[in-house]
């Protein structure tokens, strides 16, 4: 029955909007995270700003971070030189991004079918564009390349970076399905009223997903390169 709904989902679908880190590469791979988030503590201290106990444990990323400082500093010339020190990061991170498995082949297989592709991402925009012009998948996307901006409020949950998409793609609502890894590209997709289909890195992020109300939640995109293939 999983297989036989992921294979409606995939063929109704004219539109693709791809989550970045998780979906189609881990960014973090040998640029670790968590080495980035301790970054912009120290970042943060030299400036004299300390996060108040429970805003962003020791655990937090980058983006719990951000949306932290974000939340106590909104519009700030600090929040938005803090942004730029992730998205830097997020750049020196490229070169050592591990590819997700299958995904150069379903982005090049979707495109090849006349689906259209956007990234839609919390990440850096020049993070994503390093990343697929080393892949050679940047004819994939083209200009449809969708990320943070200094306005931390337009993080996932909102569907800012979706409603991007949509428009640049001149996409159909009914026949666009959003990929992520994560609760808040879920509830992101659920505010535009799109189809979702969820990629669970690990097992905790799959329980999280489904939970969350996702029915179909993928650990693999071998499935969907077999039903793109028509396998």
């Amino acid at each position: 029955m999983i297989r036989e709904n992921l294979r409606d989902r995939i063929r109704s679908t004219r539109s693709v909007l791809l989550g970045f880190d998780g979906p189609i590469c881990r960014l973090f791979a040998r640029h670790e995270a968590l080495g980035v988030a301790a970054g912009m503590r120290q970042f943060l201290a030299e400036r004299g700003v300390d996060l108040a106990p429970g805003t962003a444990p020791e655990t937090a990323g980058p983006h719990d971070i951000l949306r932290a400082v974000g939340a106590l500093h909104p519009g700030s010339a600090l929040i938005v030189d803090l942004e730029e020190w992730l998205a830097r990061q997020e750049q020196l991170a490229v070169p050592g991004a591990w590819p997700t498995m299958y995904a150069d082949g379903v982005m090049r297989t979707w495109s090849a079918s006349g689906c259209r592709l956007a990234v839609t991402t919390d990440n850096s925009a020049r993070a994503v564009d390093a990343y697929l012009a080393a892949r050679s998948l940047s004819e994939c996307f083209g200009p449809h390349i969708h990320g943070r901006t200094a306005d931390i409020q337009l993080l996932k949950p909102h569907p800012h970076t979706l409603e991007k998409a949509l428009a640049g793609l001149d996409a159909d609502r009914s026949s666009t399905l959003v990929v992520g890894d994560t609760v808040t590209d879920l509830e992101a997709a659920q505010e535009a009223g799109l189809a979702f289909l969820g990629y669970a890195t690990n097992d905790r992020s799959v329980d999280e997903l489904a939970s969350a109300g996702a029915d179909l939640v993928l650990n693999t995109w071998e499935p969907v390169l077999d039903i793109l293939w028509g396998r």
